[in-house]
């Protein structure tokens, strides 16, 4: 299979650099191009017609926000980025972005698991998106985060849905385990066990197909 084509768009160009070292280094995905900000991104996309964009939030002279409701019209845009403000993840999501990663919450394998799901159609999204998408705040991390499709959670034992409901809700496997008076392995094995009736592989996919934001 061809590699998914990436664009990526951040006025940082230590970011820059980072992502395509990790990208380059992965057969699955290929950089086809870097944007310094929103204009250049959008012309570059129309241009190169990448599979993905990757695209901060914030940049000088045009903004991703502002160029990212042209960009979803013809290709997957994912938000990578340090800004967990509700009403921007709110817009993201509502101009048409694939999904909202947040710096610091994921690893270099997520990142191209994240990119992978995102081409292939899927949602995703870090837990504090996830909570403001569910209808908390990003600070208040709320005790429950319901599934938003019943049949979702039927997929589930009680246990494992006791353990994807502080998962949805930005809790580590430690608070987990706190939480639910589990051993870390023990929730670790739960984890991996929802992984695999959801069709997942990371903590983000699951819990978009948790509340019904995966497409």
């Amino acid at each position: 299979m061809s590699p998914v084509t990436v664009l990526v768009a951040d006025d940082n160009p230590v970011i820059r650099i980072g992502l395509r070292q990790l990208l380059t280094a992965e057969p699955a995905t290929e950089v086809v191009g870097e944007a310094s900000d929103g204009a250049e991104a959008l012309r570059l996309a129309r241009e190169l017609r990448p599979d993905v964009v990757l695209l901060d939030v914030r940049m000088p002279g045009t903004s991703g926000l502002a160029v990212l409701p042209e960009l979803a019209t013809f290709t997957c845009v994912l938000m990578l980025t340090s800004s967990e403000e509700d009403e921007t993840i709110r817009a993201a999501v509502r101009d048409g972005a694939r999904g909202y990663l947040v710096y610091g919450t994921f690893d270099e394998n997520a990142v191209v698991q994240n990119i992978l799901a995102a081409a292939g159609g899927g949602s995703v999204f870090s837990a504090s998106a996830v909570r403001v998408l569910a209808g908390h705040s990003s600070s208040s991390p709320p005790e429950r985060v319901p599934a938003a499709d019943p049949a979702v959670a039927a997929l589930l034992s009680e246990r494992e849905a006791g353990v994807m409901q502080l998962l949805a809700a930005g809790r580590t496997n430690g608070e987990i385990a706190g939480t639910l008076f589990l051993a870390p392995k023990t929730v670790k094995n739960h984890i991996n066990r929802i992984f695999a009736k959801l069709g997942v592989t990371s903590r983000a996919q699951a819990v978009a197909v948790w509340i019904g934001t995966a497409r």
